[in-house]
């Protein structure tokens, strides 16, 4: 039954150029953020950091392959995880579309987890993915751009996590339910789960260093989520109360459903 108001064409077109105004007052809103983005300070990165890549030991320059921006996906994928987040499967699915794009405009994407190169590897061989898909394990990488921690720095809490520091969710001793069952989707507990977290990070090279330009966290990753782009304009929106998504390779017939962000 169609609980939703209706109108006559005449009507809707009203209501449609009001929303286009509030449409188009946001896209000159999310340009100018963009940038502000660009004007944001470059940070140089001294740190040697290695990875373990399809083409052997690599450098954060090595990941720039030739070019001069490089984008960092920075996927849960923790060394005891028996499988890749869910929620981060979900934005990767678009990966390999738009990276050849990118990387005819001179920036590089790459994929970074703490887990071994072999789990990786066989992850993305399930996924059917192609991308440049790096392991930071053994490293400080993760550390330092604060989407992983330690077990002790999980006991102590006072972590930071999307620029905020303490208290953060998931520091806890006790999960809401949809991190458990993410956490048994991928093959481990929910505290374990949890100290891996999603983000993204932008850097440059120019004259032989590279610089750190850009990082956001949870809900800043929200414009990378292809489906929401999609779901957001769709009828009924995002339309959840509950997990509703699965690895592509998990779902059976199309279902009704819903969902929430493991990390909003």
């Amino acid at each position: 039954m169609n609980d939703h108001k209706t109108a006559t064409r005449e009507e809707w077109l009203a209501a449609r150029l009001d929303l286009l105004a509030a449409e188009k007052e946001l896209t000159r809103r999310s340009d100018e953020l963009a940038r502000q983005r660009q004007e944001l300070p470059w940070v140089r990165v001294d740190k040697a950091y290695r990875f373990e890549t399809d083409e052997g030991s690599a450098s954060l320059a090595d990941l720039f392959r030739g070019r001069s921006q490089l984008l960092v996906y920075h996927f849960m994928f923790g060394p005891d995880y028996a499988a890749g987040c869910p929620s981060c499967s979900a934005i990767a699915d678009g990966f390999d579309g738009f990276a050849v794009h990118l990387a005819n405009h001179d920036v590089a994407l790459a994929v970074v987890s703490r887990a071994p190169l072999a789990k990786l590897q066989a992850y993305k061989q399930r996924m059917g993915w192609s991308f440049p898909w790096a392991s930071s394990a053994g490293g400080e990488f993760n550390f330092d751009f604060n989407v992983s921690i330690s077990q002790a720095q999980q006991r102590a809490g006072g972590v930071e996590y999307n620029y905020r520091r303490g208290g953060h969710p998931l520091v806890a001793t006790s999960f809401p339910e949809p991190v458990v069952r993410f956490a048994a989707m991928c093959g481990t507990d929910a505290p374990t789960y949890t100290r891996d977290r999603p983000g993204m990070s932008a850097f440059a090279y120019e004259d032989g260093v590279v610089y750190h330009t850009y990082s956001t966290y949870a809900r800043g990753l929200d414009g990378l989520w292809g489906m929401y782009q999609w779901l957001d304009r769709a009828p009924r929106g995002r339309n959840e109360n509950g997990i509703w998504w699965r690895r592509h390779d998990e779902y059976g017939a199309p279902t009704k459903g819903a969902g929430e962000p493991c990390c909003s």
